[in-house]
């Protein structure tokens, strides 16, 4: 798989972007020992491209470690540019060998694990304005810091950017500024560094080849043992959380690869799921998996769906945690949390999220596992200001408590603990509620149609208080939990005339918003298309301001037009 020739003659093009103390250094680095390649497989596969040395290091290769999801893209592009035949039990073998000894550790993937799960967020580790200009006007950021390399190896890097995509230079030389600008307003001083060098300069200290995580994992990894029962606690938006346990079993004949048996049941109703699946453990922690329902999917946020699972293993091989996630556009999906089952009492969960200071009588039903046959009110905490009243009931798996709260409680995130097991953050005091606000508070859904599915959208509606600042909408604010809301939507009007609310689609009692049908609509002005922009409000039922008005909150929502162009999805399951 030798360097495309046009990113060879893309070099020149990045080397005028570097400024003379850049090359003085570069002359003067040393180079850096890369990572023998042992596996035959992928020496017979890429070695007459990537060449190998007496050290056993091949080129570009081993200078590079990556996420599973990484190093998957990276086979994809040899195959479709470089004509390079795997079949796919090929390619699942190289996939894991690289994943796995060109990995990166549990330290370093935990931080961007959310790519990898495909969750729609603010980046956070964006350092600066260069770099997000060189590295995140196409992509997230945690899509380059995926991936550990030599300084020499990320200049390779840009300059294969420069040779498959256009846009790119444009974004190396005008950061923040590409796109619609002329490059007359980029006002670097003479000499300056561009953003490209920037950010080079940044990824090659951030995500360096060598790092004491992956020198310490390296040498401790160790082949995954997840057999027997785990403890599962799942949130999905819209339908709350779910408690359950998984049984998972080695699959025969592999030292990594192992099958599931779930069954999840909702606190809010009680309903109960099961689901199986495969599941794929990469360098000794990186989860990757498939399940499903027993029945076929008939709604698109039908608990049946088969779903991906992103999870990642803690390295003591007792705790998991990640999403299992479905829909065209990955909308959907389960916040997860695993723990080995134990023979200690256990708490899991609890149904009641929030109660209020000066309240008596409240009773929370909290789940758990291995709970004993006595049970007294001494045995829980709740924290100051919340007294444990009464044990109302109590089985193997369940206890159901009566608390107080004094009226000068301290309002905020408490604690259950229940003896020596406790659930962190698990329950909030509050003196009142100051506002609601709708997640996500700015959304996106994609029209459909017979070809293209449609990107549907759950909204939630949580409840909050101001935080000790005495200032709501601050970083101190206190979360209480989902409420009761009615669910509309309002025109949010960017043109005149605007009938958006009209034919964007429809928005369920459970905040499940469904979008229309793509194409020309002649019942709209000059038959345009049924995208469009709207507010969705949800409006309490049963809370009011200090005005005595219901509480409000709103999300702003983007329908749009279908993806037409269908990017390649991660398949580093197993399957």
């Amino acid at each position: 798989m030798k360097i495309l020739l046009a990113t060879i003659l893309a070099v020149p093009l990045l080397a005028q972007a570097q400024t003379p103390q850049a090359a003085a250094s570069d002359a003067a680095a040393k180079p850096v020992a890369g990572i023998p390649v042992t596996n035959q497989l992928v020496i017979s596969k890429c070695g007459a491209c990537h060449t190998r040395d007496e050290k056993g290091d091949m080129l570009r290769i081993s200078w590079e470690r990556g996420t599973p999801e990484a190093w998957e893209e990276a086979l994809k592009r040899m195959m479709r540019l470089r004509g390079v035949k795997l079949t796919p039990e090929e390619a699942r073998a190289i996939l894991k060998y690289l994943a796995t000894d060109h990995g990166l550790a549990p330290e370093e993937a935990k931080p961007v694990m959310y790519y990898a799960e495909k969750r729609i967020q603010d980046e956070t580790i964006i350092p600066n304005d260069n770099v997000k200009g060189a590295c995140a006007n196409c992509h997230a950021l945690a899509r380059p810091l995926s991936w550990r390399r030599t300084a020499e190896d990320w200049k390779d890097l840009a300059n294969l950017h420069i040779a498959l995509y256009p846009q790119a230079d444009e974004a190396f030389r005008l950061g923040i500024n590409a796109g619609g600008f002329d490059e007359g307003q980029h006002h670097a001083e003479p000499g300056a560094p561009l953003p490209v060098d920037i950010a080079l300069e940044y990824l090659a200290k951030a995500a360096p080849l060598d790092t004491p995580e992956w020198a310490a994992w390296h040498a401790r990894m160790r082949a995954p043992k997840l057999d027997g029962k785990w403890m599962v606690t799942a949130y999905l938006p819209g339908k709350g959380k779910f408690i359950g346990e998984m049984e998972i079993e080695k699959a025969a004949g592999t030292d990594d690869e192992f099958n599931t048996k779930t069954k999840l049941t909702a606190i809010k109703d009680g309903s109960s799921i099961s689901r199986t699946g495969h599941i794929l453990i990469y360098a000794g922690y990186a989860w990757r998996g498939k399940s499903k329902g027993p029945a076929a999917a008939s709604t698109p946020n039908d608990l049946n769906s088969e779903t991906r699972e992103v999870m990642w293993v803690s390295p003591d091989q007792n705790t998991a945690e990640g999403r299992w996630f479905w829909g065209e556009y990955q909308e959907f999906g389960f916040d997860v949390k695993l723990q080995r089952a134990s023979a200690d009492p256990t708490l899991l969960g609890n149904d009641v999220t929030m109660l209020k200071t000066g309240s008596s009588g409240d009773r929370v039903r909290l789940i758990g596992e291995s709970l004993p046959a006595q049970v007294s009110a001494s045995d829980l905490d709740f924290g100051t200001g919340v007294t444990v009243k009464r044990v109302v009931s109590h089985t193997p798996t369940e206890i159901v408590a009566e608390v107080d709260v004094a009226a000068n409680a301290v309002p905020g995130k408490r604690d259950i603990a229940f003896k020596r097991s406790v659930l962190q953050s698990a329950i909030a005091v509050y003196d009142r509620i100051d506002y609601v606000k709708v997640t996500p508070d700015s959304a996106l859904a994609h029209l459909g149609s017979d070809v293209h599915p449609k990107g549907f959208q759950q909204f939630e509606a949580i409840a909050y208080q101001r935080g000790e600042d005495g200032k709501p909408h601050t970083a101190d604010d206190v979360e209480l939990g989902p409420i009761d809301v009615s669910w509309s939507m309002e025109e949010f009007y960017s043109s005149y005339g605007d009938d958006d609310r009209e034919f964007v689609g429809s928005l369920s009692a459970a905040g499940l918003f469904t979008p229309s049908s793509d194409g020309p609509n002649p019942q709209r002005q000059f038959s345009k298309n049924n995208y469009g922009n709207v507010w969705v409000v949800a409006t309490a039922k049963d809370l009011k301001d200090k005005d005595g008005r219901p509480l409000v909150g709103k999300s702003y929502l983007v329908v749009t037009v279908p993806t037409y162009i269908k990017w390649d999805q991660p398949e580093v399951d197993g399957q």
